[in-house]
Formats: C-alpha cells, sequence, structure tokens
C-alpha cells in the first residue's frame, strides 16, 4: 500500500462520495477508484460499501480509515521536523474558529499574526463546535478556537479567555432605561436564539433555560432563524422583535458606550441598547485545542501568544 492509497481512502470516508473525494484530491475519479480497489484486494476485504444512493464505510473499514490518518499525520510529522530544523514556525497553520467567535476576534488575530509571525500566514475556516472538532481528529484542521463544555475527545486544551455576555435590548424598550439587567427579567422577554447546532444557543439556555419559552405567535420567527448570525439577530433586536444574549467581544466600545451612531447598521447603539447583567455576569470559557500528536508545538504557543496580545476588551484573560 501506498500513501497515497491511504489519503484516497481517508478522503472518501470524509466525502462519503467518490467523485467529490477526487476533486478533493486532485485527480480522476477512475484515477481513485482503481486505487482503492487495489487497496481492497491487497487488504482481501472492502473498506467501503457501494450502493447508488450512497457511500458507506463498513466496521474494518472505520478502523483501517482511522489507521491511515494517523499513518499520514506521522508521514507529515517527518516533513514538519525537517521544517523545524530551519524554522519552527515556517509554513501555514490551519485554524478552525466557531462562528460565534470569528468575526470578532479574527481581524485583530490575523493582525497580530501577520505582524509577529509573517512565516506562519493562518488558514482559517469558521465551523460549528462539532464539525471542527471532527477535522481535528481527521487531521484536516491543526488547532481550533472553541467554547467550553464540548465533549472529551482527548485533545490538548490551552484556556485564552472567559468572556462575559450582555443583554441586547431595542433602545425603545423599558430595560433600556437601566444600567444593568438581571436573568430573572429576562424571562419575561422574547428571546431571540441562534438556530441549533451553535455552541452559543446552547450556552444562553444554560444561563436561563427560560430563554426557549416563544409565544405561539413568535414561532415563526423562531423557526425562520435557525442557523442565523449573531448580527443578523441584532437587526431583529434592532427592529423590536425581542431581546438576545451576545457575547462581549461582539459589541464594539462606542456602542457599549452608548454613543449615538445615527445612520449605521441596525446593530449599533442607534438602535440596540447593551446591558451588563447585575452581579456575576454569565460567562463563556474560549480555549486553543489542538491533537496532542501535533508536531509543532511553537506554532500553537505563537498563536496562543498572539491571541494575548489582541485588544479583548471586557474579557478575563487567562494563563
Amino acid at each position: 500500500m501506498t500513501l497515497t492509497e491511504l489519503k484516497y481512502i481517508v478522503a472518501v470516508a470524509r466525502e462519503r462520495h467518490f467523485g467529490k473525494a477526487a476533486e478533493a484530491c486532485f485527480v480522476s475519479q477512475p484515477t481513485l477508484s482503481v486505487a482503492i480497489k487495489k487497496l481492497e484486494e491487497e487488504l482481501e476485504l472492502k473498506i467501503f460499501e457501494r450502493n447508488a444512493s450512497e457511500i458507506a464505510v463498513t466496521p474494518l473499514g472505520e478502523e483501517i480509515v482511522r489507521q491511515a490518518q494517523t499513518v499520514l499525520e506521522q508521514a507529515a510529522g517527518i516533513k514538519e521536523i525537517a521544517k523545524r530544523g530551519k524554522d519552527p514556525l515556517a509554513g501555514p497553520l490551519r485554524l478552525g474558529v466557531i462562528y460565534t467567535i470569528g468575526p470578532y476576534l479574527l481581524p485583530n488575530l490575523v493582525r497580530q499574526v501577520i505582524e509577529r509571525t509573517p512565516q506562519m500566514p493562518l488558514m482559517l475556516l469558521e465551523n460549528f463546535t462539532t464539525k471542527l472538532l471532527e477535522q481535528l481528529r481527521l487531521g484536516e484542521i491543526d488547532c481550533a478556537i472553541l467554547a467550553e463544555p464540548f465533549p472529551d475527545t482527548n485533545l490538548a486544551i490551552a484556556p485564552l479567555y472567559d468572556e462575559p455576555f450582555l443583554a441586547a435590548v431595542p433602545v425603545g424598550h423599558p430595560l433600556a432605561q437601566q444600567k444593568c439587567v438581571t436573568t430573572e427579567e429576562l424571562k419575561r422577554e422574547t428571546m431571540l436564539l441562534l438556530g441549533t447546532g451553535h455552541c452559543f444557543r446552547d450556552h444562553v439556555l444554560e444561563v436561563c433555560p427560560e430563554f426557549a419559552r416563544f409565544s405561539s405567535d413568535t414561532e415563526g420567527i423562531r423557526k425562520s432563524f435557525e442557523g442565523s448570525s449573531l448580527e443578523t439577530i441584532k437587526h431583529m433586536v434592532a427592529a423590536g422583535m425581542g431581546v438576545t444574549l451576545v457575547p462581549r467581544l461582539s459589541v464594539s466600545s462606542s456602542a457599549l458606550d452608548g454613543a449615538p451612531n445615527a445612520g449605521q447598521d441596525f446593530g449599533d447603539s442607534s438602535f440596540v441598547r447593551y446591558l451588563p447583567f447585575e452581579g456575576e455576569a454569565p460567562t463563556r470559557r474560549v480555549v486553543l485545542a489542538w491533537r496532542r500528536s501535533f508536531t509543532r508545538y511553537e506554532a500553537i504557543a505563537e498563536l496562543r501568544n498572539a491571541v494575548y496580545a489582541c485588544e479583548l476588551p471586557g474579557v478575563k484573560r487567562l494563563s
């Protein structure tokens, strides 16, 4: 067997489609199919079950694909060892970020990385936590910035910061006249939530399970916002459709201070008021995760340092 054949079976297991796997490997489908058939004949077993509608991985095939991924990662590690002899930070770093962190951390983080380690460009990917964990396991990304909690997948974890939540309410809402808000006050409101799959939705529901309550006449709104972004939810708050919770870094300092910005987008303080919580604010812990077998330790350390060098107003940095 060859590393190329192992690369092909990992691609098919990921895509569940021979054509898409061939595209991902930059080869023709017949070339990929012949190579996989040759490997199956050599091993004297079926790795994939093929039918007209889908491709499935056999139980033994699952074990083989996992081992193939390990072998490919170890082979890549040999190249990384050679690179580290010249420059331990040389080459791109594949970073995954969840949707509710990426837009607010990445602009500053990318600038920091360019200034500190220009030889290590970031290849960025936004996705849901569950998908990023799977991509980490398969070696499709090198590390990920996530919010706890998430399933224990035997990853190495470095805490970055604790980020408080703020309540976002329309400027005409009675709560907008207050300096702070309590969870009890929010329980009586219509809460706009992100769709299923967003871990921030789960964080909000942990703070107050009643946030899942919707009256019958707003049920359609809840359904239409499955999968929406935080910024879109802010627009709905501005339009007076309800209130929401947002992470601190998603709010600009000017909007938090209530500075007027008439004529700007609906998420600014002309239409939305952001309120801290009274007493101890609910927070989320943001961490950097990577496979324990990942060999570029210096790259992980530099990325973490770049995060710490970012402007992170209102959060508690962790070491």
